[in-house]
């Protein structure tokens, strides 16, 4: 049985899936920032199978690099915000943060 581009597709839509399940029904704010990961990975997956399956294109896996870039910065500025909302709710509970106070 050879792999195609099919399992591709279908392992990115149980990822992508599960990211939004997890953004949907948490309230923990760093298991949305998980939620939303698992959706970027679902894309990067894509990418790469559409680029390999689709002609052997270095397009795809440029755009995956960019995807993990952008998803690493977000990492880094959401996790800001978390310990910014920590500081002044002593929680992280993204149902009961409204607002931010200066």
């Amino acid at each position: 049985m050879e792999i195609g581009l099919t399992h591709y597709i279908i392992v990115s839509a149980l990822l992508f899936a599960l990211g939004l399940y997890g953004i949907v029904s948490r309230k923990h704010a760093v298991m949305v920032l998980m939620g939303l990961e698992l959706i970027l990975n679902a894309a990067n997956i894509n990418f790469v199978a559409f680029a390999r399956f689709g002609g052997m294109n270095i397009e795809g896996h440029i755009a995956a690099i960019f995807v993990i870039i952008l998803a690493a910065a977000e990492a880094a500025v959401a996790l800001a915000i978390l310990l910014n909302i920590y500081q002044h709710f002593r929680h992280v509970n993204v149902d009961e943060v409204d607002q931010l106070k200066e």
